[in-house]
């Protein structure tokens, strides 16, 4: 657990195969070529998404569009922290570096402080880099995303179930359009993952690192996507879309400075 009470699990380095393929129901075109990819560091991840409480204490509020009104028996600051933007989920993530006394994993036009980012065009915002060699937070790539949540499964989820309209199959592993009630809910009331990671599938889309854009075909070590875009990518699926949308392999993908009210992140360190 992090010094700001964040519960994280480890997940160790390894091989998987990444997207689909092309016979899984319900498949998107863009999760394919299906292709091996090596892991080669392992990381501390969320074990849930960040919540409107860990938010709140980094941020210094919280501006969620599920800010009240919890499903009977759930706690609200315990449901995920949603309706952010692809930036405010990076400034979010050095803010905690900076609270937790690591070094921030992200800089824009040479600075680290979210604080002198304010005032910048949204063309500067969209050039943040990776400081190399940071042990500061960070949003999950593509990559590291799937494998987290896959914990070793090759089926379209982490359970091993294949078919996204089995409703029973489905309900205990996450909340989406068909048992949300079409809200959000508080993180860990389904079943985790294999490594111990709560709603990879469902309740709310989480920011990744990648611009989105199309798989290559060969075998790839530790892939950061493409080198640029127009959109950044979002996984895991939400309380508002079909179980389909919430399968491991299924890609979402927005602009970076728009707001959603399913939209949340789950932050990484090494």
């Amino acid at each position: 657990m992090s010094p700001t009470g964040i519960k994280t699990v480890w997940v160790p380095p390894g091989m998987f195969l990444m997207g689909s393929p092309g016979g899984e129901k319900g498949r998107g075109s863009d999760e394919g070529p299906q292709r091996r990819v090596k892991i080669s560091k392992g990381y501390w991840i969320g074990a849930h998404p960040a919540t409107q409480e860990e938010w709140a204490r980094v941020m210094g509020g919280n501006f969620s569009h599920f800010g009240a009104g919890p499903a009977a028996g759930e706690t609200q600051g315990r449901r995920p922290t949603e309706n952010l933007s692809w930036h405010e989920a990076v400034e979010f993530a050095n803010r905690l570096s900076m609270m937790e006394g690591l070094s921030p994993a992200y800089s824009i036009d040479g600075k680290t402080d979210p604080d002198e980012w304010e005032g910048m065009k949204e063309e500067t915002l969209n050039k943040v880099k990776v400081e190399e060699g940071s042990d500061g937070w960070r949003l999950p790539t593509e990559a590291q995303w799937e494998y987290a949540a896959r914990a070793g499964a090759t089926a379209a989820f982490s359970d091993g179930s294949q078919d996204w309209e089995n409703k029973d199959a489905i309900n205990k592993l996450g909340w989406f359009e068909c048992n949300s009630g079409k809200m959000t809910h508080e993180v860990g009331k389904k079943e985790p993952n294999a490594w111990g990671l709560y709603d990879v599938h469902g309740n709310v889309w989480e920011w990744c690192w990648d611009w989105y854009g199309d798989y290559p075909s060969q075998a790839q070590t530790d892939p950061r996507g493409a080198s640029s875009g127009s959109d950044r990518v979002y996984r895991g699926g939400g309380g508002s879309a079909p179980a389909q949308a919430a399968r491991s392999a299924w890609r979402g993908f927005g602009n970076p400075s728009v707001r959603g009210n399913f939209l949340g992140v789950r932050l990484l360190r090494p």
